[in-house]
């Protein structure tokens, strides 16, 4: 992506960011533990958090019936980032396919919000 990883972090953790990769009506905390809810019912809590570069929390879609761990991490210079979405603890082939189309879709998602700001 052609801007910082200050900028791309900023908007995944800012309300627009947060409604495009986690959902409708989400909100996410900055502290350990914190819990979230979206409007579709996808539940969880951060796990980790580290400003700038790396964010690890659960994912429990509401039809799920197990929690899968996701990490998004932020990283390159001022001029080009990389935005990675890795999903951990998923229940077989299907779910790995179902996610990687999610992510990437939210990977489009995000480049476009972020080239018309």
């Amino acid at each position: 992506m052609p801007y910082s990883g200050t900028q791309v972090w900023d908007f995944l953790v800012g309300r627009e960011g947060v409604g495009i990769w986690l959902g409708p009506g989400a909100e996410l905390g900055h502290e350990l533990g914190a819990a979230y809810e979206t409007a579709n019912g996808t539940t969880g809590e951060i796990r980790g958090r580290s400003e700038g570069d790396k964010l690890r929390l659960t994912w429990r879609p509401k039809d799920w019936d197990h929690d899968s761990t996701l990490q998004i991490t932020v990283s390159g210079t001022d001029q080009k980032t990389t935005l990675r979405f890795h999903q951990e603890w998923l229940a077989g082939a299907d779910e790995r396919e179902e996610q990687r189309a999610y992510w990437t879709e939210v990977t489009e998602r995000v480049v476009a919000a972020l080239a018309e700001r």
